[in-house]
């Protein structure tokens, strides 16, 4: 074909398909995986509403339809990372379940995953709306996995039904979090979290706290005989007549 008889460029681009619009559950996973990547990139100071919609081959009013903020999308990216990362532990065991749960966790914070929420949460200092997102966010903590194998726990014996409870079920991640925030651990010594585990966590939750202790050490000093019902020996040291 001469160049004469080919057809002027814009009439070939007119011809070729234009590509399939995503909408829906596609569109928000396209945009969640374009903040996630600016996060990782850029933190949250650097992430921009202009330059996720770039990434995400869209427009900024799309993405206002979705998330109010710059803050709800960076914790919604944050959110859809960190489930990306979760495998809930099924050993048969509470203790095995939740060692598992804390060092996926440790694991998870230490990671670029954990870079990302601590860029959120230096944030939050002076971003009103960033704070309020994290506070509404993680008002549970993070409590369904926790719910999950505790449930299984008190299906088995091994916990009490009144562990059921959201501020009960998180204690434990929720120290582990604290050693992060107060003692600047990069990565937290699995000596603290076996300690967090055996120390607070199943005592709390199986019923061996203080009270429990106090209780058992109340009933050895019984007197066996009292226990079993015997009638408890004479101990007049005058004969019997």
């Amino acid at each position: 074909m001469s160049v004469a008889e080919q057809p002027p460029a814009d009439a070939a681009q007119q011809r070729r398909p234009a590509p399939a619009r995503r909408r829906g559950a596609a569109l928000e996973q396209a945009i969640l995986r374009a903040a996630a990547e600016e996060l990782t990139e850029s933190g949250y100071a650097g992430m921009t509403m202009d330059r996720v919609a770039q990434l995400a081959g869209t427009n900024k009013n799309t993405i206002y339809r979705r998330w109010p903020n710059r803050a709800a999308l960076g914790i919604a990216a944050y959110r859809q990372l960190a489930r990306t990362t979760l495998q809930l532990p099924d050993t048969g065991e509470l203790r095995h379940d939740v060692l598992e749960l804390m060092r996926s966790a440790n694991r998870t914070w230490s990671s670029p995953i954990g870079g990302i929420l601590r860029a959120l949460l230096a944030g939050a200092r002076d971003d009103p709306q960033l704070l309020a997102q994290i506070q509404e966010n993680h008002a549970d903590a993070g409590s369904a996995p926790w719910l999950t194998i505790l449930a299984r726990a008190v299906a088995r014996g091994e916990a009490l039904p009144d562990a059921l409870h959201p501020r009960v079920a998180t204690v434990a991640v929720v120290l582990l979090r604290n050693e992060y925030v107060t003692r600047g651990y990069p990565s937290v010594p699995d000596s603290v979290i076996v300690e967090i585990v055996d120390q607070v966590y199943l005592p709390l939750v199986c019923g061996r706290g203080p009270t429990a202790r106090r209780d058992t050490t109340a009933q050895r000093q019984q007197p066996r005989e009292h226990a079993t019902g015997d009638r408890p020996p004479d101990r007049n040291p005058r004969k019997r007549r």
